[in-house]
Formats: structure tokens, sequence, C-alpha cells
């Protein structure tokens, strides 16, 4: 059996091991899939459309997660479930449907707006609005479970100064698959932030040469994080060579021929692949 899936078996054995208490006042949280090494179960907060709140997160009969890079570091993510999420939203980039969640980082107004569409349901803020404290997103909606780990950024544009734990890498699990998106990426990662991040599918990571990190600090994070799918985003200035260029032969590189990808457990490239989808290059 290949690691991943040993994971992901280990994870769902684990979420059915207690018995199931009828009438029980809490639910019990979803185990994440992603994590390596997890330490503590995180408190969540479960969010349904209809009916009482599932004891795991849904799970889809469909296992293909729809990624389209909609401009700078915004995606779109569509779960087999039906979910939209949208990355860094900033109201610019927008899906053609309205987003279910939407994630914004600190750093910039293009990673963030301060006034989301009303009919948006959940906005995750990468950092909190509470000084000194962290965010803390643990998040089920549908067939997505969405968590977060904090970094630092060097200043939050328009904010003023330094800001602490200013960025969130989010990260989606759905079908099965780890989902990362760094955001705004100022300092390489330490082993504690690995250790939070746990595995990671599909990776999204800014790819500017400077305004995050230089292409040689962020081909050393993409190397320790081991991700099957890099996916580059929020490129300004270098081309996207300058940032393939730092990988060897142990990764392949492709120019995507349009902005989305359908990808699944059964479809991850076995070699780790730095895919460039349009309107990137």
């Amino acid at each position: 059996m290949k690691p991943r899936y040993l994971i992901l078996a280990i994870a769902c054995l684990a979420a059915f091991a207690a018995p199931n208490l009828a009438g029980a006042q809490e639910q019990r949280p979803p185990v994440s899939q992603c994590q390596a090494i997890a330490q503590t179960i995180p408190k969540v907060t479960f969010a349904s459309f209809s009916g009482a709140p599932p004891l795991m997160p849904a799970v889809s009969e469909g296992e293909d997660v729809k990624l389209t890079f909609l401009g700078h570091s915004t995606f779109e993510i569509e779960t087999p479930g039906g979910i939209v999420i949208a990355t860094d939203y900033n109201g610019w980039y927008r899906p053609a449907t309205m987003p279910d969640v939407v994630t914004m980082n600190k750093a910039h107004t293009t990673h963030y707006t301060l006034t989301p569409d009303p009919g948006i349901k959940h906005v995750l803020h990468g950092w909190s609005d509470i000084p000194g404290e962290k965010a803390n997103i643990n998040l089920v909606v549908g067939d997505a479970y969405i968590r977060n780990v904090t970094t630092d950024i060097r200043f939050s544009y328009g904010l003023g100064g330094a800001h602490e734990n200013g960025n969130s890498i989010f990260i989606f699990e759905i079908a099965g698959l780890c989902i990362g998106h760094l955001g705004h990426l100022h300092y390489e990662l330490t082993d504690a932030h690995y250790t939070e991040i746990g595995r990671l599918d599909v990776v999204m990571v800014p790819v500017d040469g400077g305004l995050t990190m230089g292409a040689d600090s962020m081909s050393r994070v993409i190397k320790r994080l081991r991700s099957s799918l890099i996916l580059p985003m929020h490129r300004r200035g270098p081309p996207v060579e300058a940032f393939v260029s730092m990988f060897g032969k142990d990764f392949d590189v492709a120019n995507a021929p349009d902005a989305s990808i359908i990808v699944s457990m059964r479809t991850l490239p076995k070699k780790p692949l730095i895919y460039v989808l349009k309107g990137v290059q």
C-alpha cells in the first residue's frame, strides 16, 4: 500500500474507532488526514447548509477536485460535492458562481477585502482581528475541511508596521487530497510549521521572486513539502523560469493549455510536477 493511502486509511479508522453516543451534546471533530504527526485533534466549527452537523466531513461519491487560476493568488477550488472556495479573495478575481467560502491574507490589499459580497457564507481571515492572537480556522463546509497554519509577514501594506502571524497557509482537505495555499509567505518555514502542515499533495506557491521570498528560498520550502503537484501563482516581474530553474531532474515541469486542472488521489503525478496554469506564464 502506498504511504499516502496508508495515512488516509489510518485516519479513517481512527475517526470511527470511538463509539457513536446517541444524544451526545458534543460532536467529535474530524481527524486531519494531512497532519503527519498530530499531537491533538483541533477544535472545529461545523457549517452545514441543511440538517445537523455531521460527525465527520461529508464524503462525496466523486473524487475529482477542480482548481482554476483566476489571477494573482486567487484560485477557485470546486469540490466533488459542489462547494466553491476562492483563495486570497480580494473581490477583483471572482469565480463564475458565488463562492461558499473565501480565504484572505493581510499582506496587501490584493489579497483581501474588507467589503466582500454579503452573499458569501464564510469569509475566513488569515489573521486575527484580536491583537496578539493567531487566526484559528477549523471549519467543515460540505465535503471540505479547512484549517490554517499562521506565519509572520514583514509588513502590512496599508495597515502599518510588521505583523506577527499576519499570513495563513490555508489547507483544504477534500476527497482525500491535502491542498495547501501558501499565501504571502515571507519567511522559510520552521520544523514546527512543517509538523502543523503535515502532508500536502497539491501546493499553490508564490513565485514573484522577492515580494514574498526569493526563488531559492521558496524552492527549499517546496522541496521540503514534497508535494506531488506544484501550482505557481503570484508572479510579478521575474518569469516563472526563475523559480523553475531551482529544481533538478527530480521534478517535471509543464505548461498547461488552460487555467484549470482536475485532480484526484488516483491522478496525482507519481513524480513531482510543477504545473504552470494559463495566466501565470
